[in-house]
């Protein structure tokens, strides 16, 4: 059995994938592991091509530098904290340059935000206004219309990022749950967080 971070994560994935998106930069995370599973899972099925960088600046501009050359959106999942902060010098050339790029960033839930825990940088409005749009996502339940936000979500910022050639921000908020011990499971996926 999935947790909702896990099917939400998979389907937005799925969804860049089935979109056009081929490239799918990771610099791995506690916060971003839902996403981290997923992208790891269409890799292995041959449907996107998975860049891991361990340092998150370096990881801003090689997905920057795929995108230049394919002339399509390149998708970036980073965690919490200052690694959002370590893409900005890549999303502000990528903006300068008219270079589609969408950022997946894991968020800590809203109930965790702004507490004085560590990695609790604020991620929105982080870039100003190199970044056309910035949607920030609930954290996923079984209750929650979540993934019907992320499907709508995900299919704006595809649109977004390829017409107006330039970055996307997506955040997302995985761990439903302020109990730590929920938040990090045994084991998942990818790039979001899991519950």
């Amino acid at each position: 059995m999935s947790s909702p971070a896990q099917r939400v994560s998979a389907e937005l994935l799925a969804l860049l994938a089935a979109s056009g998106v081929e490239h799918i930069f990771l610099a791995p995370g506690a916060r971003s592991q839902a996403l981290a599973v997923a992208a790891s899972q269409l890799a292995d099925a041959a449907r996107v091509q998975l860049h891991v960088r361990l340092d998150e600046r370096s990881l801003g501009f090689t997905a920057l530098g795929a995108a230049l050359a394919s002339g399509q959106p390149t998708a970036l999942i980073v965690t919490s904290g200052t690694a959002v902060a370590n893409l900005h010098p890549s999303v502000l050339e990528a903006s300068h340059s008219g270079v589609p790029m969408i950022l997946l960033t894991a968020d800590r839930p809203h109930e965790l935000r702004g507490v004085g825990a560590n990695q609790t940088t604020n991620q929105i409005g982080i870039f100003g206004d190199a970044v056309r749009a910035c949607f920030d996502l609930e954290a996923p339940t079984d209750a929650s219309p979540t993934l019907d936000e992320a499907r709508k979500n995900s299919i704006l910022t595809i649109f977004m990022a390829l017409l107006m050639m330039t970055p996307v921000l997506l955040m997302l908020s995985i761990s439903g749950t302020s109990d730590m011990r929920r938040i990090m499971p045994a084991m998942l996926v990818l790039a979001i967080g899991l519950v």
